[in-house]
């Protein structure tokens, strides 16, 4: 096995073990909901409500990305990308095994702001390395496969997650993933090369006003919002109790409804990413993009679905659920077949551009900027649909922020580039 093709799979690795963590505390967030009493937090005094509370639990999380993101990206352009990615990683297992001393709503968020710049810089600096390592006619499908590795980890995370937790409760969970990440960090010692590309200056300033760049970030600044409220109020749909607006399932079955968003991801990126190699970009995201939104619009209705179709409300493993199960399930799998088409075309174009101007982790820095007003209001939105106005309302503010970004991008795209918008990447 050649050099190069060991440097890649140890990435993988990164990815796998980035993406177990993180789809870990997703799929265990109804049940922290659940125990640690949101409604019951107060600050010097003063009791917090419970929608914020709960918008806490991911805004922490997404706030710390986003301080994170310049310091980490700039390092990794101005410094060795391996370097940094090994110390993102010593600071994610300090995180996760802090996790099992969680006892409050404080201690969870400020556990999750660890977790949130382990993430983010594990994320950059794979993401970085791989289009870096990677020739341009391949980069999507490199970047599909690195994607679809952190997918395979949310499959297993997920699916871990919810049988240890109704087995043994959240500890044991937090070890496996603590095991997982100290193994990529070894692989990362043993396999990867010193990264020895140094860029001088500050490159967010050229990159920021890359017209490609200012193009995605119209669509990616409200797509953004989408799929943070989408991805976090799926499982809390499936998972939280029926007075609250939710289905109130079981671990495994909210781990299933995750997991089919994850696995048909998974299944797809590869092959998505090769087509956008071959046939352009623009037009992947733009569909991608719209398609998302559609389908986020028909998450609340997977009970009147299920009923319409007598569908059954009980499985075999699963016990006593609803009609609304395998409409959901179906649902979750289907926003990841949209999304796989989005993800791999709009990372190589960042990926494009970076390497191009000089600065790959600058480049996925800004893409990761962009992202964040989504990830770090939509929550606090989130919470505050789901207790003030119903659960239903945050899928159909979700789908619209989807399609309103795509059409924004296609606008852009039409000015500038006439008939042949969606082509011309």
């Amino acid at each position: 096995m050649n050099d190069e093709r060991l440097q890649f799979l140890t990435l993988y690795l990164v990815r796998f073990s980035e993406g177990f963590g993180f789809i870990t505390l997703i799929t265990l967030l109804p049940y922290y909901i659940n125990e640690l009493d949101p409604s019951a937090t107060t600050v010097f005094g003063v009791t917090l409500g419970a929608g914020f509370v709960i918008g806490m639990y991911t805004t922490g999380f997404t706030l710390a990305q986003t301080l994170a993101v310049v310091p980490l990206a700039w390092a990794g352009d101005r410094f060795d990308k391996r370097l940094v990615l090994l110390s993102v990683l010593a600071l994610g297992i300090v995180a996760y095994a802090l996790f099992p001393q969680v006892d409050s709503s404080a201690s969870f968020v400020a556990i999750r702001a660890l977790q949130g710049v382990a993430v983010t810089g594990a994320g950059l600096m794979t993401l970085s390395l791989v289009g870096q390592l990677a020739a341009v006619g391949t980069r999507a499908n490199k970047i599909g496969t690195a994607n679809a590795a952190s997918f395979a980890a949310s499959i297993l995370g997920s699916l871990s997650a919810g049988v240890l937790y109704e087995l043994f409760g959240f500890g044991p969970i937090f070890a496996v993933i603590v095991a997982i990440m100290t193994v990529a960090g070894l692989g990362c010692l043993r396999y990867l090369n010193p990264d020895e590309t140094r860029i001088e200056g500050f490159p967010f300033t050229d990159l920021a006003l890359n017209r490609r760049i200012l193009t995605l970030t119209s669509f990616r600044l409200q797509y953004a919002f989408s799929v943070t409220l989408v991805r976090t109020w799926v499982p809390i749909y499936a998972g939280v109790a029926a007075a609250q607006g939710g289905l109130a399932y079981g671990g495994l079955a909210v781990a299933l409804t995750v997991t089919a968003e994850k696995f048909t991801n998974m299944c797809c990126q590869p092959f998505t990413g090769r087509l956008s190699d071959l046939h352009g970009r623009s037009l992947f995201v733009f569909a991608g993009g719209g398609t998302y939104g559609l389908i986020a619009l028909l998450v609340p209705f997977s009970p009147a679905i299920g009923a319409a179709l007598s569908l059954p409300a009980g499985y075999p493993l699963l016990g006593e659920l609803s009609a609304a199960f395998l409409p959901l399930l179906a649902l979750s799998g289907l926003l990841g077949v949209a999304d796989s088409f989005r993800e791999p075309a709009s990372m190589a174009l960042f990926a494009d551009e970076g390497t191009s101007e000089g600065g790959v982790a600058s480049s996925f820095g800004i893409r990761e900027l962009v992202w964040r007003p989504g990830s770090v209001i939509a929550p606090l939105l989130g919470g505050w649909l789901m207790v003030d106005v119903s659960m239903d309302s945050v899928f159909v503010v979700g789908g619209a922020f989807a399609l309103s970004g795509a059409l924004t991008f296609l606008a852009i795209l039409t000015y500038f580039n006439g008939r042949e918008a969606l082509t011309t990447w």
